[in-house]
């Protein structure tokens, strides 16, 4: 057991469920092997407490460094405002240049609001809507965070959010008088959001501009009108989508516009900044209720999002990293078919996941893990990716990979079961308590 391991049998002790993301549990990706921490990322390469190294060809931060893990150009912004001071009792300019810059890229918003996290912006972005329109009832398509507003779906039934995301989520502490307040609706069901709208007084839809896949039969453009006609709130949480297919939001990509939208993770390029923007006649409605945060004023957040935009826009960051995903998803369809496997390939290019088409696709997911981390990849079923994924790297991976692929095969069409070769317990699928 490395230093790792060690360490988060520790942390299980002093934190509750170890870690304070669940999608870094070490459960998520292989139980009692997955290295846990790291002493130093740079790039796409990352090392643990024991020094080994590996390449992260899986989720780089879940997807907060589209640069790579300490792009020079934003670190050094960032070590100058520390030098310069973080924090003050002025305000920092740099949250203006930014709210500015975000305006310029995305016409139709007017303001802008900022926060840390992307469950902040959700939060953040909810209370103004439901302020400007005068009207509890929100319906959603998505991952929205944490925050009370969003898990109170389950208090009506605790799967009505199996879909979006994380399946088990329970909604224990949240008031139960929050129930019947937020209806979810799946993408590209838009009779179901029609349906919800009708039963319900919905003065918000909040929604993922896509996730899986993409919208279908003018999914977008229909709910943009129904928003319209009914005088509802639609905004887009693009805390995941956002900056990864298009310079901005990827609505600009299908050419509809909301009346707010939310940004996070590639932003900052790993330093935690999050915005809402939105049409003025709306998040001017954050001064009649009441929105403030301390540490929404220091000035490394806003700094590095300016930095990161820079060097986006002078690299054309989207468009590389889109077009490495989609050299992603023909390889791994290559060599699925090479081995007669089954497998479905769903997400953005740039979030691109696969996944067995078999019952024992979480072990298969299990092994891959395993193998590859003896390889020295940090690997799973899915990868973000990021400027530093370069075809060498990929090629390497492809090649190891393959070679898993072969085994798989094997024991899917042989008698024996693949859980006889995993060293540990099998990985996660949702939230689990831990013991």
């Amino acid at each position: 057991m490395g230093k790792g391991q060690e360490l988060y049998k520790k942390a299980k002790t002093l934190i509750p469920g170890g870690t304070m993301l669940l999608s870094k549990r070490p459960e998520m990706f292989l139980p009692e092997q997955w290295p846990a921490y790291y002493s130093k990322a740079k790039g796409c390469t990352v090392w643990d407490l024991d020094g080994k190294e590996y390449k992260d060809v899986s989720i780089m931060g879940i997807g907060t460094n589209i640069l790579g893990y300490g792009n020079d150009e934003v670190d050094e912004a960032v070590m100058q405002t520390i030098k310069n001071g973080n924090m003050s009792t002025l305000n920092s300019p740099e949250e203006v240049y930014l709210a500015e810059r975000l305006v310029e890229l995305h016409p139709w918003a007017d303001m802008v609001r900022f926060a840390r996290s992307g469950g902040e912006a959700n939060a953040i972005a909810i209370r103004i809507a439901r302020a400007a329109s005068g009207k509890d009832n929100v319906a959603i398509c998505g991952y929205h965070g944490w925050h009370d507003w969003y898990l109170s779906a389950n208090l009506s039934d605790d799967e009505n959010l199996a879909g979006h995301l994380l399946p088990g989520l329970d909604p224990r502490g949240v008031p139960k008088n929050l129930k019947n307040t937020v209806f979810p609706f799946n993408f590209n069901n838009y009779e179901e959001l029609e349906a919800i709208v009708s039963k319900n007084d919905i003065g918000v839809i909040k929604m993922e501009v896509s996730r899986n896949k993409g919208p279908e039969n003018n999914f977008l453009e229909k709910i943009r009108k129904l928003a319209t006609d009914k005088n509802i709130i639609l905004i887009f949480d693009e805390c995941t989508s956002g900056f990864r297919q298009t310079f901005g939001g990827l609505h600009k990509m299908y050419g509809v516009e909301p009346d707010m939208a939310m940004f996070g993770k590639a932003m900052g390029n790993g330093y935690a900044i999050t915005a809402v923007i939105g049409k003025k006649e709306i998040m001017e409605y954050a001064q009649k209720t009441f929105i403030s945060s301390t540490f929404w004023t220091e000035r490394i957040g806003p700094t590095a999002a300016l930095k990161t935009l820079e060097v986006m826009e002078r690299e054309k960051s989207w468009e590389q990293i889109t077009e490495t995903g989609n050299w992603i998803f023909e390889k791994w369809k290559e060599i699925a078919d090479e081995n007669k496997l089954s497998i479905s390939i769903t997400g953005l290019p740039a979030l691109i996941g696969f996944s067995f088409n078999y019952k024992n696709a979480l072990e298969y997911k299990t092994f891959i893990t395993q193998e590859m981390l003896k390889k020295g990849f940090l690997a799973s079923t899915s990868i973000y990716v990021c400027t530093a994924h370069t075809k060498e790297i990929l090629d390497k991976y492809f090649e190891e990979l393959n070679d898993i692929f072969k085994v798989i095969k094997e024991y899917e069409e042989g008698s024996k079961k693949i859980s006889s070769l995993l060293n540990g317990p099998v990985c996660h699928s949702g939230f689990k308590r831990l013991n």
